[in-house]
């Protein structure tokens, strides 16, 4: 994955948890792009210290990712209290077999 990908999927998890604010006043959109043109250097500088950054940058992105994952599925999943049988077959993908008269 690209610098610029990694900066861009970053930006869209931030867009997904913070859906009503205005994302280029947030502070931590600040923060990331400052810390990306700090260390941006071209491809032919050997820079130990933009590979630490991408690094990281990559693990914020997966964190990100990772917890608004984990937020849905407990969403969907947590408990609402009693089921029907066929809610809960749907749930799992499953069809129950249709009542005989």
């Amino acid at each position: 994955m690209s610098k610029l990908a990694t900066l861009r999927g970053i930006i869209q998890e931030l867009r997904y948890a913070l859906p009503a604010t205005n994302l280029r006043e947030n502070l931590g959109y600040q923060y990331i792009i400052s810390q990306y043109r700090k260390y941006n250097t071209t491809d032919e500088q050997l820079c130990k210290a933009r590979e630490e950054m991408d690094f990281l940058a990559k693990t914020y992105l997966c964190y990100l990712k990772s917890s608004r994952l984990s937020g849905e599925i407990h969403d969907e999943f947590h408990g609402k209290g009693e089921r029907t049988v066929q809610e809960t077959a749907r749930m799992v993908g499953f069809k129950l077999p249709h009542d005989p008269k």
